[in-house]
This record gives C-alpha cells, sequence and structure tokens, in this order.
C-alpha cells in the first residue's frame, strides 16, 4: 500500500519552477484527530516534509491534531475565522451544530461506497468553499475515514435488525437514522462504548470499520453488517487574510502537494474500511488490524432498499427542512447529482 501511494505521489508531482527561490515560510497547522491514520499517515508528513522538500526547505510547519489541543471540532472553524488558527482541519459533520449544510455530504445512510464518497465530496466542494467563505475561510481540500458500520452484540441479520436494539451513535443525522429504523440512539464518548457493548447498556454501536478493530469493539461484539452509515468528511482549510499574505508561489506549491495527500487519504480509507472487515471476521488477509471472531454480514438487497427508502423518505426531508433554502439547492446542484437524489424545501 505504502509503494502504490508512493509511486502516486512521484507521477502527480509537478516541481514549481523555481522553489529554491521560495521565501521562508512558517506554517502553523491544527490538524485532524491525532490517533487516527489521515494525521499519522498523510497530514504530518505532508507539512512537515513534502512542503520542505518540495521548497528546498524554504517552508516549513508545525502541526498537532485538534484533540490535543484541547479543542473541539467545531471550535476550529471558529478560531480560523477569527485568525487566531492559520490553517486547519476538522470533520464537516462536527460543523453540523453551526450550520446544518455542513452535514450535507454525511447525510447518514445516503452514500454506501468510497468511490461514490469521493464523487459527492469532490461535487460538494464549490458548495463548502461558498459556505467557508462567509466565515473568511478557504477550502483547501477534502479527505475522509473509512467508512462507518454497524457492531452488534447481539445477532443480527440485517439493516432491519436494528429495530429495538439501543444503538451508540456520532451526531444528529446517525440519530434520526436509528430512530426511523425502530431503534434507541444513544450518545456517549467512543472511550465509554467498549464497556456498554459488554455491559449490554447498548446492543450495538456506529464507528470505522477499522478505527472498531483498533479499539477492540470486535472482542466484545459479535456481529458486524458490513453497510457503510457514513464516513467522516474531513476539510482542510486556511483563514483567508493569512492566505492573501503568502507568496503567490507558496500558494501554488501547497496547493499543488495537497492534491497528493488529499489522493493518499481517499486511497487509504478504502484500504483501511476493507482491512476491518478483513480483521474483524479474522480472515488471513488481514494485515494491519487485529484478527477477531465476528460474524461479519454482507447487505442484502433487502438492506439497500431499507436504508435507500430510509434516507430518502424521512432522513434527507429532516435535513432539509432545518437547512436554508440556498443550501437545499446547493445540495442538489451537487451532492444530490452524484447521488440521484432530490431535497425539498
Amino acid at each position: 500500500m505504502k509503494n502504490m501511494l508512493f509511486i502516486a505521489a512521484a507521477l502527480a508531482f509537478t516541481a514549481p519552477a523555481s522553489a529554491q527561490d521560495l521565501p521562508k515560510t512558517q506554517l502553523k497547522v491544527v490538524g485532524s484527530i491525532s490517533a487516527l491514520a489521515p494525521y499519522k499517515e498523510f497530514e504530518v508528513p505532508f507539512w512537515t516534509k513534502t512542503l520542505s522538500e518540495k521548497s528546498k526547505g524554504a517552508v516549513t510547519a508545525e502541526i498537532k491534531g485538534f484533540n490535543e489541543m484541547g479543542l473541539k471540532g467545531p471550535e476550529v472553524l471558529r478560531l480560523m475565522s477569527s485568525g487566531a488558527l492559520e490553517i486547519g482541519a476538522t470533520v464537516l459533520a462536527y460543523l453540523a451544530a453551526d450550520d446544518p449544510a455542513n452535514e450535507a455530504v454525511d447525510i447518514a445512510g445516503l452514500i454506501t461506497s468510497v468511490e461514490q464518497s469521493r464523487k459527492a465530496t469532490e461535487a460538494s466542494k464549490a458548495m463548502y468553499q461558498k459556505l467557508f467563505a462567509k466565515f473568511g475561510v478557504k477550502l483547501l481540500a477534502a479527505g475522509t475515514y473509512p467508512a462507518q458500520v454497524l457492531y452488534c452484540n447481539v445477532e443480527i441479520k440485517g439493516l432491519s435488525d436494528i429495530a429495538g436494539k439501543k444503538v451508540r451513535v456520532a451526531g444528529r443525522s446517525q440519530s434520526e437514522l436509528v430512530a426511523a429504523l425502530g431503534g434507541t440512539p444513544v450518545t456517549m464518548a467512543f472511550g465509554e462504548v467498549v464497556p456498554a457493548l459488554q455491559n449490554k447498556t447498548v446492543d450495538c454501536g456506529i464507528t470505522g470499520t477499522l478505527s472498531g478493530n483498533a479499539a477492540k469493539w470486535n472482542e466484545v461484539s459479535t456481529h458486524l453488517l458490513a453497510l457503510p452509515l457514513s464516513w467522516g468528511q474531513i476539510a482542510y482549510a486556511v483563514n483567508m487574510k493569512s492566505w492573501e499574505k503568502m507568496d503567490p508561489r507558496v500558494r501554488a506549491l501547497i496547493e499543488t502537494e495537497i492534491r497528493t495527500m488529499e489522493n493518499g487519504i481517499w486511497a487509504a480509507a478504502a484500504y483501511h474500511t476493507e482491512q476491518g472487515l478483513a480483521c474483524n471476521a479474522g480472515r488471513d488477509d488481514c494485515k494491519i488490524g487485529t484478527k477477531g471472531k465476528m460474524t461479519v454480514i454482507q447487505p442484502s438487497e433487502a438492506d439497500r432498499a431499507l436504508l435507500k427508502k430510509t434516507v430518502n423518505e424521512v432522513l434527507i426531508p429532516k435535513w432539509a427542512a432545518r437547512c436554508s433554502a440556498e443550501c437545499v439547492a446547493d445540495f442538489n446542484n451537487t451532492i444530490g447529482k452524484v447521488m440521484g437524489v432530490v431535497a425539498k424545501k
């Protein structure tokens, strides 16, 4: 996997004509969650090594994950808006309380493959660029975490078995999906889920295929439904005034090279999604996780039909009701076109 990404990076790179002449530029960056792959495998190398190498040492950076700085996800955009932060990363869904438009690309159940997620996220960039501009912030790139799926400590055979179950969720959209399927959504911190599953405080929980494995959810769960229910797209952005003060050649370097980082994050999300399934099931092709003994259930046509019906009849209308008319129109012109759905205000 690393070799593949290295080759992709080498092919994608086009060196600026006068990298050695770039002015000395020191960047301060707030990254995404420091314990997870996008930060460790892509953000840190990009900001601290790639830019320095490509600029002959002219562009250097310091980076810390927002969690290491004691920040919540929504605070990153607010601090970038005020100029207190120069460059930052946050999960778009974390910003939903400030503006429901931020939830648009990760309406629970809408996107069920990493390929769809990439296309929808690319299409949504114009929407988020306009939204961020209201805060004086420029969107630079967008990545994602691996697929978020359903783990249960009771036997399930498909999506309809959520009915009557207590399910740990993250965020409003996941909560609405579980409720629409007849389950009881439960909000709790990620670190509290393992004992809750163990003690039967909750029956199921939603998290990433590989992050759940790393957090030992597979040791307290028996069944996993391999149907992506959400993603967790990451926005990488910069304060507009800080951006405009940078030398145009430095801006060009960042914009060129961040595409390689973005491509790497998306490729890893696909690989990590599959590795999470392989490892939780205890398959021989598990390479980067811990082999478990879970029953991994492949989604049936009935599961996909139920999810599509629930999203179209409940999730999208609920989201559209709390978003502005402009927001709904932007969704329909971007994400909606990719996914073949229409939101109505």
